[in-house]
């Protein structure tokens, strides 16, 4: 006691602190309370006072460390003067806190000055910042190139994720692209996270939004602010977002070049007025089914002079005659173009649009489920777009043959005709365009085009069309025989030819094309069930020197015959599909023995008669395998699998 009244040292009192080593020692000595103030003389400051409770071995003292307790607003001054990225990225591992606060920082109120002022309640911008070091300046210039890309799917896109990548990738070279597919359903994306983005990520270039209800303007105003490098903007289902956040895009991110709007029910006119007059460097533009915009927002983005816009894609639109027209007239530098769902465009609209002559550079265009698109009009668009090079028309039910022939009769520079799903469109019409006008055609497209039948009595044609390279009939249950014979005998040029689930096709219709071609490169044969091994006996003598690709899938009569043909003649094979077709192993040896066959891509998906004494054989073929697919091959085991995928490492194989 003398020694306490006496001692004249600095000694204090602090609440809650035990001076015993083990208070649990005490508990007989002293009451049990909430709060215990002991006299002590320190050895060391406790840095937060907390009360203690005394109650046997389970009780613990709690103490919270004393940053934990700044407010945010202390934090992020703090972190704001951490001026090299490793620093914020490791400050970011520390806790959850930590991380969103980070994320909320700026580019440009992080301060480099190893001497800013540590006031907080000086302003940002009179905050002195020390000239960086040579160190410093490459790191500023690495975050500035946006090399990263990150793609965010389904439950792993939470802001924390977000914000994590916007901290974390600021010091390895900076994130220029970032797609986010869907959302956690619990704590999916919102403002908040693309906030953190645009804080952290000033070098994104392409910004991918897909099922993002959260997302709303807010978000987009901070990226409008923070990412003037933007350049491709996609927003598809983001119900949230509006014209306002579009304007705001409009106006601060002016080096867009592509712009895709889908299912966004509140961007109408407006958002796309703003992008017309600001974004005078947009390149790409794609809108679909947003039903509040009308021909106010299209015609918009095509009646400046300055529009550079080279490839429009507009469907599931309430646009009218009108949009249409204005394409038509200031189009000028469009070279792709797809219209597709435009119920509410008539014959005049199309016809206004080609008849115009303003599409000029136009090579391209796809039009699709258009009831407007006629006969009269495809042949104005014929006439009035000159170096249109590729055509495809789908689900257009008044288009016909007459409509075709006059088509092909002015279309002088077309290359690629593609019809799919045309009724109307039959042989005669086929005929008609290969052997009178399209002179520069080289590629020639049916699908489902139930129209096209058989003709009973023999059509005399005029001429041949010698420029006709490849040639693809899929799904046309009509076309037999006859349809092939006709389409040999006028296209003698032919070095692709693909006839898909073509169930009327037989070993004799073939030989009049296979006869007629003078060398084939690639053949498709798959579903053609009725074809056997002659046919590809005869394909191999008269064109095995020639024919890189062969693919017989779905061909159940194919048998070893087939393969032991092809072992023989096939010299400049790479690939080969055999898929469900009635191959063995003893197919495979002969294949597999032959010196001059070289195979890159062999697949054998569903083949069970091949087992496991295939082994040897695909090993020998695997020397030069690059692809190997062995799907629903059950008589192969699991086993055998193993060693095949072992010994051709080097291979690609689909088990």
């Amino acid at each position: 006691m003398p020694a306490l009244v006496n001692y004249g040292g600095d000694d204090e009192c602090y609440p809650g602190v035990s001076f015993h080593p083990s208070p649990m020692d005490l508990d007989g000595l002293l009451p049990s309370s909430s709060h215990v103030d002991l006299y002590f003389r320190p050895s060391k400051r406790a840095r937060i006072g907390a009360p203690v409770v005394f109650g046997g071995r389970a009780n613990e003292q709690v103490c919270k460390p004393s940053i934990e307790a700044l407010p945010d607003e202390c934090l992020f001054e703090i972190f704001r003067h951490l001026h090299s990225t490793k620093e914020r990225s490791s400050c970011a591992g520390v806790s959850k806190r930590w991380l969103m606060l980070l994320s909320t920082i700026r580019k440009a109120e992080i301060c480099k000055s190893n001497r800013a002022s540590i006031n907080p309640l000086v302003e940002r911008s009179n905050v002195v910042q020390k000239k960086p070091e040579s160190d410093e300046i490459s790191d500023h210039e690495d975050e500035s190139n946006g090399f990263l890309t990150r793609c965010l799917e389904g439950k792993k896109a939470t802001d924390v994720r977000l914000a994590a990548i916007a901290v974390g990738t600021s010091g390895r070279g900076g994130l220029g692209k970032l797609s986010i597919r869907g959302s956690n359903s619990t704590r999916g994306v919102t403002n908040l996270g693309i906030s953190a983005i645009a804080h952290g990520c000033p070098s994104l270039r392409m910004l991918s939004l897909w099922n993002v209800p959260s997302v709303g303007d807010e978000g987009l105003f901070e990226i409008a602010k923070e990412c003037h490098l933007l350049e491709k903007l996609d927003l598809c289902h983001c119900p949230s977002i509006s014209d306002k956040g579009l304007i705001a895009i409009a106006e601060r991110c002016t080096n867009l070049t592509s712009l895709i709007i889908e299912s966004c029910p509140n961007i109408g006119n407006e958002g796309l007025q703003a992008i017309g007059k600001s974004c005078s460097k947009l390149q790409m533009i794609s809108i679909r089914d947003c039903p509040r915009v009308g021909d106010q927002g299209v015609s918009s983005l095509f009646a400046s002079s300055t529009c550079a816009i080279t490839k429009v894609k507009i469907q599931a639109m309430n646009i009218t005659d009108f949009s249409l027209a204005v394409i038509g007239h200031y189009g000028r530098a469009i070279t792709h173009l797809t219209l597709s769902g435009l119920q509410n465009v008539s014959e005049k609209g199309f016809w206004v649009m080609g008849s115009a002559k303003g599409l000029k550079k136009l090579t391209s265009l796809t039009i699709a489920s258009c009831r407007g698109m006629t006969d009269v009009s495809l042949e104005a668009m014929g006439k009035g777009i000159a170096n249109l090079k590729q055509m495809c028309i789908q689900k257009c039910c008044f288009v016909s043959d007459n409509g075709l022939i006059a088509f092909a009769r002015t279309a002088g520079s077309l290359e690629t005709l593609q019809l799919e799903e045309c009724n109307r469109i039959t042989l005669l019409g086929i005929g008609g365009a290969l052997s009178n006008h399209i002179r520069n055609l080289k590629s020639l497209t049916l699908v489902k085009c139930m129209g096209i039948k058989d003709i009973a009595e023999e059509v005399t044609l005029p001429s041949l069309c010698t420029s006709l390279r490849s040639l693809s009939i899929q799904n046309c249950p009509g076309f037999g025989s006859a349809s092939l014979s006709m389409v040999g005998t006028l296209c003698p040029q032919l070095q692709h030819v693909e006839l898909i689930g073509l169930y009327s096709i037989t070993d004799a219709s073939m030989l009049p094309l296979l006869e007629t071609c003078e060398g084939l490169v690639k053949v498709n044969l798959s579903g053609c069930v009725n074809l056997t091994d002659e046919t590809i006996s005869t394909l191999v003598r008269l064109h095995g020197g020639t024919i890189e690709v062969l693919n017989l899938d779905r061909c159940r009569k194919i048998t070893d015959a087939s393969l032991v043909a092809i072992a023989d003649a096939c010299l400049s094979l790479n690939e080969l599909d055999v898929s469900k077709c009635a191959i063995t192993d003893a197919g495979l040896a002969v294949l597999s023995s032959s010196e001059q066959i070289n195979l890159q891509v062999l697949s054998l998906s569903g083949c069970s008669e091949v087992s496991n004494k295939s082994l040897p054989f695909l090993e020998r073929l695997g020397k030069s395998l690059v692809g190997l697919n062995l799907k629903n091959c059950h008589s192969i085991s699991s086993g055998t699998v193993g060693m095949i995928i072992e010994d051709l490492w080097r291979c690609d194989i689909l088990v």
